[in-house]
């Protein structure tokens, strides 16, 4: 009798076997769940963080975290509408980069993705000559292209911005006394373009000068001034409406 009393002492229970292969199974459980979805880090965490405090494993006893819920953290559907974006904003990319070099314009307009939203760039005397904001003609074929673009179902409720931009070189003429005028009046051009000739709604456009106190290059050399006169067009994120420009 007292053998068998001494072999009961020591060890865990017999219920925690079970408990054991329960939490076992919770942890496949999650990471399939993980392994067939399509969830950002953001969300990851947010499912362990979740499991961690239903299984008990916290410190000072907690059995929730303080954090939102998982799927207020990231819902699927968000994240499935922003893959789907981002896939047509790179399809709209590669389109107009056909035509660019159809058009044998790749070393006046350029396109490239941003965080904002899908920026097609004027460089220098693209749209305009020098000291001007009256459209040149041929500029017109494209900006239409553009339009056609950008009133079709799937970008017909998304917000366009149109940024002028200059040197540092100051202008001073009785229409433009600084440049401040004239990047101002560049953008403005370009979206009356868009309203007035292409039927693009309203609402849609805005219009933003910046003078020369957004560079992407430096203004000392005559490489960087010409980089940095330009007009871009941005076809903006649904998440960014009023994105400005990153230096």
């Amino acid at each position: 009798m007292k053998k068998k009393q001494e072999e009961q002492k020591g060890g865990a229970p017999e219920w925690m076997a079970t408990y054991g292969d329960l939490v076992t199974l919770l942890m496949c459980f999650f990471v399939l769940l993980f392994a067939f979805s399509s969830i950002d880090a953001q969300k990851f965490q947010a499912v362990m963080q979740s499991f961690q405090g239903s299984a008990g494993v916290l410190e000072s006893g907690k059995s929730l975290v303080d954090a939102d819920l998982v799927f207020d953290a990231m819902p699927e559907s968000e994240t499935t509408d922003s893959n789907t974006e981002a896939e047509s904003l790179e399809s709209v990319k590669e389109q107009i980069e056909e035509y660019l070099e159809s058009q044998d314009l790749i070393e006046e307009i350029e396109v490239s993705l941003e965080t904002r939203g899908l920026v097609i760039r004027f460089k220098d005397n693209a749209l305009f000559d020098s000291g001007k904001a009256d459209l040149k003609e041929d500029s017109k074929k494209t900006l239409s292209f553009l339009a056609d673009i950008l009133k079709t179902e799937e970008f017909q409720n998304r917000s366009i911005k149109v940024e002028g931009h200059t040197d540092n070189v100051p202008i001073r003429t009785s229409r433009f006394p600084s440049n401040w005028e004239l990047s101002t009046t560049r953008a403005s051009n370009v979206v009356k373009f868009f309203i007035n000739d292409s039927r693009i709604s309203p609402s849609r456009l805005g219009a933003s000068g910046y003078s020369e106190y957004h560079p992407i290059a430096d203004n000392r050399t005559i490489e960087g001034r010409s980089r940095n006169r330009r007009v871009d067009i941005v076809i903006l994120r649904s998440f960014f409406p009023s994105q400005e420009p990153i230096n």
